[in-house]
């Protein structure tokens, strides 16, 4: 993870400097982005609204945005994807229905 921050802070920075004048927001400054499932960390440069401060993993203080889920938690990208047995489902409700017909 140290080596993810290391590389978005070589990407970013150099972006930051050499944004094209007045055409961009005010604000626009990296953001350290907390996954509050599995506390992964992403520090991208963003206009989001944030209110505290914390460190990074590389040492530095940034504005801090927490999330719910993120790329790194989220079961489609993670591939940890749950499979719902649908087949098995509409048997049962079958089954049912059969149950209550019979009993009437």
């Amino acid at each position: 993870m140290m080596l993810q921050n290391k590389i978005s802070s070589a990407i970013f920075t150099p972006f930051l400097k050499n944004m094209r004048k007045d055409i961009h927001p005010q604000n626009y400054r990296p953001v350290l982005f907390i996954d509050n499932s599995n506390k992964t960390e992403f520090v991208i440069p963003s206009t989001v609204v944030t209110t505290e401060k914390a460190k990074a993993k590389d040492g530095k203080e940034y504005p801090v945005y927490h999330l719910e889920i993120s790329s790194a938690s989220h079961p489609f990208y993670t591939g940890n994807e749950k499979v719902l047995d649908t087949a098995g489902r509409v048997e049962k409700f079958r089954a049912k229905q059969a149950k209550s017909k019979a009993k009437k």
